[in-house]
């Protein structure tokens, strides 16, 4: 069924990018929901999302006015997150962003007035080699640094230095990373684009070995561990 996935990536979830780089990797392009324009895809990335747990992107500007998410490459995003721009975010190369993140540039309601949409907005700029962990929420007007770590959990409120990592609700600083260290990122994963791409598809093929129509109704009708 990898020809059946791929067709579905190019024809369907692909075109409502504004622009693609080269050799997307799309884990499962039906629950992958990307509402607006201007929202662009660098080379190399990789959207793991499952049916039940969806990545969304969302670009949505005030009164007319283009709200943009650009995401570079080599990018891991990973099932449930949600990026949701009324103005501007910027993430840079070889991010790795978990499970269930929220970005968002925008409050998208005022304090006092909330009936009025698109309150108190702020660009977000996440620099190359950001690891974002598990459920962490990146608020309005924030820039991390190059490098950086947002620990699991932790709510981002202000600005991430460089080689840093953060955590904690509001995020504070609670460890240095050493930048004369040598740091191996995502883009060594495809210095040797060919092979990582039938690395993938050998993993594909390992996972979905039986998943086919048969295997699909035996699951139906007489499940056992594993299904």
């Amino acid at each position: 069924m990898l020809w059946w996935r791929d067709w579905r990536t190019r024809h369907f979830l692909l075109p409502q990018f504004d622009a693609v780089g080269k050799a997307p990797e799309i884990m499962h392009p039906a629950s992958v929901i990307v509402f607006g324009s201007n929202i662009r895809l660098g080379n190399f990335p990789h959207l793991i999302s499952t049916a039940d747990n969806c990545i969304r992107l969302t670009a949505m500007g005030h009164r007319g006015g283009k709200a943009t998410i650009d995401i570079g490459d080599y990018v891991l995003i990973s099932p449930g997150v949600r990026i949701s721009a009324g103005q501007s975010i910027s993430i840079g190369n070889a991010c790795m962003i978990a499970a269930n993140v929220y970005i968002s540039d925008s409050d998208w309601h005022g304090l006092y007035n909330r009936t009025r949409p698109f309150r108190c907005t702020a660009p977000i700029s996440i620099g190359d080699n950001v690891w974002i962990g598990d459920s962490a929420i990146v608020c309005k007007g924030v820039n991390i640094g190059d490098n950086s770590v947002v620990g699991a959990g932790s709510v981002v409120t202000r600005d991430v230095p460089a080689n840093a990592v953060v955590a904690g609700n509001p995020a504070r600083v609670i460890k240095e990373i050493n930048p004369r260290r040598r740091m191996i990122t995502r883009e060594a994963l495809f210095a040797d684009s060919f092979r990582q791409a039938h690395n993938l598809d050998e993993l594909d093929k390992m996972l979905l070995s039986g998943n086919n129509l048969i295997g699909w109704l035996r699951s139906l009708l007489w499940p056992r561990r594993g299904d």
